[in-house]
């Protein structure tokens, strides 16, 4: 991968520092489309309260707060699935030991081609965004995905989704007063190329920027966690997904949670969700 250091923010690698000097392992988090790393805090305090030290970098150049993301929409106008793979490879080539990467969304996916490449000791999926390879394409998740692919001008620009669209999407099993609160609280402009390079992986021959090298021997253990009433990554697409990863020789699981959305980790469930994470990355690493 192109190393992309260079594109770390200095409180990304006041981050990184402080989990080398801590002498805990590390763990990663990778956020998607729609949310910025801010959104990991909770799950972060948890994984430092289980003797962790975690990490969340941003996508390259995200804006440092959900008022200027909102206000500055042209930032993510031009992010792709590589690029921040591989600002999240340059983070993690700089931890001073191989950390354990929990990713939602497209933070799903790239936290698998993170695995892919050897660069994790165990991984965490959450409703991940398809790759190459996963086939099913839902009603629901063509539903959720129309804001962006609609318009095929959305390839080079930044998409902000209304209230009605985030509810579909996202809080579909949320009442309105807290899909009202979350949209205000977490909701960003998100880069439409990725939406696009998910949706066409599939016709590009060469793989595309969301291929993942799920033979890798090396790709440690994963865990897929399926919200059972996701729009935006149905359960046949995740299920699709643990098809493919489950022929991997390492450890491979998948968890269903029922009743759960696209929103299941910045919603009042949250903590069920980061705690089967927690619990999956305590089995395969210790603390230090």
């Amino acid at each position: 991968m192109t190393d992309f250091t260079d594109s770390l923010s200095a409180d990304e690698m006041a981050d990184i520092e402080r989990a080398n000097a801590s002498g805990r392992t590390p763990v990663v988090f990778v956020h998607g489309l729609w949310l910025l790393s801010s959104s990991w805090q909770r799950w972060r305090n948890l994984f430092e309260d289980a003797g962790y030290a975690t990490v969340a970098p941003g996508w390259p150049d995200d804006p440092t707060s959900v008022e200027r993301a909102r206000n500055a929409p042209e930032a993510f106008a031009h992010k792709t699935v590589q690029a921040a793979t591989e600002h999240y490879a340059s983070a993690i080539g700089l931890l001073a030991r191989r950390p354990a990467v929990v990713g939602h969304s497209f933070g799903g996916l790239i936290a698998q081609k993170i695995a892919g490449a050897g660069l994790s000791a165990a991984t965490v999926a959450i409703d991940n965004a398809p790759f190459k390879g996963v086939l099913p394409l839902p009603l629901a998740a063509l539903k959720s995905s129309a804001p962006v692919l609609a318009n095929p001008a959305n390839r080079g620009r930044a998409v902000t989704l209304s209230f009605e669209q985030f509810k579909y999407g996202w809080a579909n099993n949320l009442d309105d007063d807290e899909a009202i609160e979350l949209y205000n609280t977490f909701h960003v402009p998100a880069a439409g190329a990725p939406v696009f390079q998910a949706a066409l992986a599939n016709l590009n021959v060469f793989g595309g920027e969301t291929a993942v090298d799920h033979d890798n021997p090396d790709r440690g253990p994963l865990l897929i966690i399926a919200g059972e009433n996701d729009n935006t990554v149905p359960l046949a697409i995740t299920n699709a997904t643990y098809k493919i990863q489950s022929r991997n020789p390492g450890v491979t699981e998948i968890a269903y949670l029922p009743d759960r959305g696209h929103s299941l980790v910045i919603d009042h469930g949250w903590l069920e969700v980061a705690t089967a994470a927690l619990d999956f990355v305590r089995r395969f690493m210790p603390t230090r």
